[in-house]
């Protein structure tokens, strides 16, 4: 991909190699196609890794919480995305990545966090270790000093749906998911990508906001097995179940 450089110092995308949801590399492309240059971080050299190379990013693998690591990848970058899969080590790697960031003297920081921290505050918390990690990591950066935009997508259709849900609706035309009467509304991760990109490319109108991404309606499991009727032409069920995270593997600090 051959693509002309506009801008000088490349913009950093963490997690750019990451297979859930797809945020990382959706962005990577966007904005090369900006005119970008792109710094990608990756855990590991895998064939992951060389496709982002082939894009026409910049590749440097490392550890969101290792010092040295984040020094290497963020040197020269004038803009940061930050965005981390489900981990313990969560909030360690926010703050490590926002020191490094503020030693810099960055002048965008865009957060990833979750819809539910909209709900959470200093006096209402949620059994969610995950969620709870979110809501501190916006704390921290709220006091970091750091020109930060934050975004909080809902669920992601990719992940939760489609990575949960596809094998019960192949096998047995049933929608199985732990919603009950729960209403959503899913968003695509290449849309949650493409408003980060346009955060990323022109960053300075977007610091200190935090917006919320949904996808166009709320609704429950029922209404959403419609629409998989509908599209797929064929007769499925929506069942709520209770223990599905257990047999998808789902670490215990997502839950």
């Amino acid at each position: 991909m051959t693509t002309k450089h506009e801008h000088d110092n490349p913009i950093l995308v963490t997690g750019a190699a990451g297979a859930v949801g797809g945020i990382g590399r959706n962005l990577t492309e966007f904005l090369l196609a900006r005119g970008h240059k792109v710094r990608a971080l990756v855990r590991r050299e895998d064939e992951r890794a060389e496709a982002l190379r082939r894009l026409g990013a910049e590749v440097v693998e490392g550890d969101l919480t290792d010092l040295a690591s984040m020094h290497r990848a963020i040197e020269r970058c004038g803009r940061i995305y930050f965005g981390m899969s489900v981990s313990p080590a969560y909030l360690e790697a926010t703050i490590n990545t926002a020191a490094v960031a503020r030693h810099y003297g960055v002048e965008a920081f865009v957060n990833m966090s979750q819809m539910t921290v909209s709900q959470m505050s200093i006096s209402e918390t949620t059994n969610s270790p995950q969620h709870k990690l979110h809501w501190l990591a916006e704390q921290a950066l709220s006091w970091s000093g750091l020109p930060v935009v934050t975004v909080r997508p809902t669920v992601f259709l990719e992940g939760f749906f489609l990575m949960f849900a596809a094998a019960g609706v192949r096998a047995s035309d049933e929608l199985a998911l732990p919603m009950g009467d729960g209403k959503t509304s899913p968003i695509s991760a290449v849309d949650v990508a493409r408003a980060v990109a346009a955060i990323l490319d022109d960053p300075a109108p977007h610091i200190g906001q935090i917006y919320d991404l949904t996808g166009p309606e709320s609704s429950d499991l029922n209404h959403a097995n419609d629409a998989t009727t509908r599209a797929t032409i064929s007769k499925s069920r929506f069942r709520s179940v209770r223990f599905i995270f257990t047999s998808a593997h789902i670490p215990p600090s997502a839950v």
